[in-house]
């Protein structure tokens, strides 16, 4: 159940339950974290107070079935005063998605909230996991499954990940021809484009136990990474692993697929390795989507100051 929004007076019974229903939808079907419902339950809260405020009347059904776009537009004005853009983006996420469930559900009809514009948001930086976390997560996949070759599996996905930088997409499509190679591993990245990445003896190894222990037949041009069901291994399936690892863990939402990814390049820069061969092993197309992570190793340095000094 979600907790207690401090609204329940502001609004009528129709209203509370529907809003009782929305977090218990997002807990339960959507699966969201407890921070993210947290600042869900902040959004919905201060606007059912912006809207009270403006009538001082009981909010019902009726009542937000005649909010119009100048009600939305109000109420974005008075937060600008306290909130950036960032969290006025997601506040209005969390209207779209109150109002989406509403209107699905046929609660209520109303579609105002769809009008309004997004304000434009910060580009966030890449978030890089830490090597403690990224250990813990290993150490976890060794009893995670009931056929060791699932493991092996995961393990190896998870290795070339963050051990070559790929994307989880080129990770996935690995075929036997991309590893014929010894040393390096041939990827076809984004637009097609072809690169070669090391490939060092420990990844090399997992992919090796993986394959040695993977009970279907896998032909040369076929992804080599396979479900128990002989089927492609999707990239849903390894996000929802590693979603399912970090919550059993208690570690931070922000690890996804994909910040292995970061891991990759941050440790590269903070080895003084130049930012064009940064970009070359990554795949990127322009140099300033690399240059990002000379933002991460700052903000690090920093940190590691703030640490430093209190002590």
């Amino acid at each position: 159940m979600p907790k207690n929004l401090e609204i329940k007076e502001l609004c009528d019974d129709f209203v509370n339950k529907i809003i009782v229903e929305f977090f218990i939808f997002l807990q339960k079907e959507k699966k969201y974290s407890t921070n993210t419902i947290s600042s869900y339950q902040d959004d919905i809260v201060n606007f059912i107070n912006f809207i009270y405020k403006s009538t001082n009347n009981i909010i019902d059904k009726n009542f937000l079935e005649k909010l119009a776009v100048v009600d939305f537009r109000g109420w974005l004005s008075e937060r600008l005063s306290n909130h950036g853009n960032n969290s006025n983006a997601r506040a209005i996420s969390t209207l779209r998605s109150f109002f989406r469930f509403l209107n699905e559900n046929n609660l209520i009809e109303n579609r105002q909230i769809f009008r309004i514009k997004t304000p434009k948001v910060s580009k966030p930086l890449p978030r890089a996991v830490e090597f403690s976390d990224i250990k813990k997560i290993i150490e976890k996949l060794e009893n995670f499954h009931e056929n060791r070759w699932e493991v092996e599996r995961d393990q190896a996905i998870l290795f070339l990940v963050y051990g070559c930088g790929l994307r989880i997409s080129e990770a996935l499509s690995l075929n036997k021809i991309a590893l014929q190679n010894q040393s390096n591993l041939v990827i076809t990245g984004k637009g097609k484009k072809q690169r070669m990445v090391p490939l060092i003896p420990i990844i090399k190894n997992k992919i090796d136990n993986y394959l040695a222990k993977c009970p279907f037949e896998i032909k040369p041009q076929q992804p080599i990474f396979l479900t128990k069901f002989n089927k492609a291994y999707s990239r849903r399936s390894f996000a929802g692993l590693i979603l399912t690892l970090r919550r059993a863990l208690n570690l931070s939402e922000d690890i996804t697929p994909h910040a292995f990814r970061h891991s990759f390049a941050t440790a590269l820069l903070q080895e003084n390795v130049d930012l064009r061969t940064i970009q070359e092993l990554l795949g990127h197309e322009s140099l300033s989507t690399t240059q990002r992570y000379t933002k991460i190793d700052r903000v690090r340095l920093l940190e590691s100051f703030k640490k430093f000094s209190k002590r």
